[in-house]
């Protein structure tokens, strides 16, 4: 990416980086499409239930790298801010989120840089997600550029908690009063209990569909043999 940079110095050189981030959302969001459609296919489930593309605005950029303490430059844009492309998928049940995020690092062309696992390891304010960076290649007609994009994986429980916490904390610019700030984890608490009882419902309920059908399979088979039986005693 750093060479991109320098070969585009001459020409409108955050034009051109926009266009490196969209065109990477646009390779990893049909990527994971096909990825659900193949599980849909195999599985007949999707867990996938939506994705959400953005790229970050100048503001938010500027904002960033000065929070960081770096100068404002596109070098520094590239090279420190690593979610300027995210992706972030919404899927129905923790357990999906580790079988996506372990299908999406098979993926030979797309190169996995770092996961953060704040399921396992939430962050204080009770946040929860599993973030992974990845490197995608975005074919020029004279080149090809590697582009970071993080990937967000959530559960929709999650999904609704950490859009609340972050229009909370946006209103009162990161100094929320303590009390909102522990009413929020205590909701997180919530919010992960939750998800462990529809996890362990949900798996409850496919358990009691492989019974029916095995029962099913016994029934059919029984009924097979007893039909053998009388075409033998005839």
């Amino acid at each position: 990416m750093e060479n991109a940079i320098k070969n585009y110095e001459d020409v409108d050189s955050w034009k051109t980086i926009m266009f490196l981030y969209t065109s990477a959302l646009k390779e990893v969001g049909t990527k994971l499409e096909i990825l659900n459609d193949e599980f849909q296919h195999v599985h007949q489930y999707n867990p996938i239930e939506h994705i959400k593309t953005r790229v970050k605005t100048p503001e938010s950029i500027v904002k960033k790298l000065r929070k960081y303490g770096y100068e404002i430059s596109i070098e520094n844009m590239v090279k420190y801010v690593n979610d300027i492309a995210g992706v972030r998928l919404i899927c129905s049940f923790t357990s999906d989120i580790y079988q996506l995020a372990e299908m999406i690092g098979n993926q030979s062309d797309l190169k996995v840089l770092s996961i953060k696992d704040y399921i396992k390891n939430p962050k204080e304010s009770g946040y929860k997600s599993y973030h992974m960076l990845v490197s995608v290649p975005i074919y020029l007609s004279d080149s090809v550029v590697d582009t970071k994009v993080e990937i967000q994986i959530r559960t929709i429980a999650m999904d609704f908690w950490a859009s609340l916490e972050h229009k909370i904390y946006y209103k009162f610019e990161g100094n929320a009063p303590d009390y909102i700030s522990r009413d929020l984890r205590e909701c997180a608490e919530m919010v992960s209990s939750l998800d462990e009882k529809m996890l362990s419902l949900n798996e409850a309920i496919q358990k009691c569909l492989e019974d029916q059908e095995a029962e099913k399979k016994k029934a059919r088979k029984k009924h097979i043999s007893h039909g053998e039986r009388q075409a033998a005693g005839a």
